[in-house]
Formats: C-alpha cells, sequence, structure tokens
C-alpha cells in the first residue's frame, strides 16, 4: 500500500493462512494457575487460550452481552472447560517461534460492510464513523437487520451504504455460518472447518475502498478473479483495478523494492541526515532517534525538535511497514 508514493504497509502470503481460520479442537491441558488451556486444533503445536477468551454456554448469567469482559477474566477457567472436550475456536494471533497460536471461542466473520458474531447480541458502529447523523443512521439500520442470537459491528465501509446491502451481507455471513456449523458436525477433531480468504480476497473485502485510487495488479489470471471478485462485492470499484503488463517489474516501477530492502536494515535513513536505530526484541521493541548528519542552523533545541518531528512521521511509517504492533 502506497500513500504519497511512499510504500506505508506490506503483505506477503506464501503458505496457508491460519489467522481468521476457524478450527474444531480438543482441550489438551487445562491450567488453573495461568487463567489458560492449550487445545489441539491440528497444528504442530497446541494453540493457546485464555479464559477471557471463552464464550460461556448459553443460559449461563455471565453472557458477554449481560457482563462487562473485566467481570468475564474473573471467572475460574476449570469451571468453564476441562480435558477431552471439544471446542470450535478461531485462530486470533498466528503461531510463532516455539509458541503455539493464540485462540478464542469468540467467532466472528467479516464482510464487506459488517463483521458478524455468532452467539453474540451486541450492536457496535466503528469508531471511523465519526459523523453523528451516519452513526445513528447506520445503527437504526442495524437494530432492523441484527439477526437473532447474533452480534454485529458495523464496519467503516458501511458508511452511507443502503439497508438493501448490508442486509445482503449479513445474509451471505449467515449462510457462511451454517456451512460452519454443518462442517463441524461432519468432521473429527483436531480439524479446520472454515479457513479464511486469500490475500487477494481479503485485499478486496477489507482495504481496497472507496479512498483507494486503484488497485494494480501483474498476474493476468489473478486480475480476473479479483475483477470478479469485486464486481459481486464492490462493483462500484471495479474500474479502479488496473491490470500492470509493462515489462519493467511493478516493484521497481513504483520504487518498492528499496523499501523493501531497507527494511531488514537495522538503521533507518531519515531525510535531514538523522537517522533511527530500531532492535526489534521478543518482548519489545525499542526505537532511538539520533541527529546524525543533521547539524541545524539555530539552536541545539531546534535542531533536536526538527528531528523528532521527522522521526515521529518515520516511526509511524515503521510501525506499520514491519508489523511491530501485531495489531496494527
Amino acid at each position: 500500500m502506497l500513500e504519497d508514493g511512499k510504500l506505508m504497509e506490506y503483505r506477503v502470503e506464501r503458505e496457508e493462512r491460519v489467522v481468521g481460520s476457524i478450527f474444531k479442537g480438543i482441550v489438551q491441558n487445562v491450567l488453573p494457575g495461568m487463567d489458560a488451556a492449550f487445545v489441539d486444533i491440528g497444528l504442530e503445536r497446541n494453540a493457546f487460550l485464555y479464559v477471557g477468551d471463552i464464550v460461556p454456554e448459553e443460559g449461563d448469567d455471565t453472557s458477554p452481552a449481560s457482563v462487562k469482559r473485566s467481570e468475564l477474566r474473573r471467572r475460574k477457567i476449570k469451571e468453564l472447560i476441562k480435558p477431552g472436550q471439544e471446542l470450535m475456536v478461531q485462530v486470533t494471533k498466528g503461531p510463532r517461534g516455539t509458541k503455539g497460536a493464540r485462540v478464542t471461542t469468540r467467532i466472528s466473520l467479516p464482510g464487506r460492510y459488517v463483521v458478524l458474531v455468532p452467539e453474540g447480541g451486541h450492536l457496535g458502529v466503528s469508531r471511523k464513523v465519526e459523523d453523528r447523523r451516519e452513526r445513528d443512521r447506520l445503527r437504526r439500520i442495524g437494530e432492523k437487520v441484527l439477526p437473532e442470537t447474533f452480534g454485529l459491528i458495523m464496519r467503516t465501509e458501511c458508511e452511507g451504504r443502503t439497508e438493501a446491502e448490508l442486509r445482503a451481507d449479513i445474509q451471505f455471513l449467515q449462510q457462511l455460518w451454517s456451512q460452519v456449523l454443518e462442517a463441524a458436525k461432519k468432521l473429527r477433531a483436531p480439524c479446520v472447518v472454515h479457513r479464511d480468504q486469500t490475500l487477494l480476497y481479503r485485499t478486496i473485502r477489507d482495504v481496497f475502498g472507496d479512498e483507494i485510487d486503484r488497485l494494480v495488479i501483474d498476474d493476468p489470471d489473478e486480475y480476473e478473479k479479483v475483477s470478479l471478485v469485486a464486481s459481486m462485492v464492490a462493483p462500484n470499484l471495479k474500474d479502479k483495478i488496473v491490470l500492470y503488463d509493462k515489462d519493467e517489474p511493478v516493484f521497481d516501477h513504483y520504487n518498492i523494492e528499496k523499501d523493501l530492502d531497507d527494511l531488514m536494515e537495522h538503521h533507518v535513513r531519515l531525510r535531514s541526515g538523522g537517522y533511527l536505530v530500531i532492535d526489534q526484541m521478543e518482548a519489545l521493541t525499542a526505537i532511538d532517534i539520533n541527529t546524525g548528519k543533521q547539524v541545524g542552523t539555530k539552536s541545539l533545541n531546534d535542531t533536536i525538535l526538527k528531528t523528532n518531528m521527522e522521526a515521529a512521521d518515520e516511526v509511524c511509517r515503521q510501525l506499520r511497514l514491519r508489523d511491530m504492533g501485531e495489531l496494527l
């Protein structure tokens, strides 16, 4: 993703995606001392399930609709699940290093305009929809189309959309949930019952909105697939999809290769002559700002201020590029 010609986000998919996928797993260990359990979902390592990420059984008086999440964390995990029990879980964080995936029983299904939450009951509107009248309009529509026993989150992309468009998105997600439940009945745990879509499809669903000028694809086959998907989920944006067919590689054409090389560097140069030093460790990331060749013209305070102002923009860019916050 480029903003003002600068690379801001970079996503790669080289293998089957795990995050967002739904699994039917078997509880292996319940650890009261950690308020957590480990669940076998069929991957190399067991997945980690925290007590606050467990949706209570139907009829429980500590249901998410009536109790704050902080109160849900106070429950005893050994009272909620037991070893050998089968659970349907969704991966929220992929395995990394020696750690297995992190999972939740709070399953959510993202669509183009809304996120459907089975066993939810809550209605929310994205905070990025800032206009109060629009938020009220979306909430009124949400109350009309909210399926019974489901929760609903109105995404930023639903701004300005009609009730018919939102209802169609919800109906699609309801059908998807029915397919997930059907697969869970037929398959034996541990197994995957639903895989999240490919990177290109997720880009169309989650990123490709009115604020995007164009989507450039350098593969004719993928271009045809994406155009077909866009015609179904975002027909008004189809004309923004462009097939790149020049001899020069697309990353060279948009000067992306240099930025990708810089991602591996310990030092990041600033235009003024200063630089950042980025140290990534398992528990934290340290970023040091140095004036370097930036000697200024007025005073030390002025030099430091200008360096910090420039560094602030670049630090935010590096956080996005390197995905150092993981949830960004």
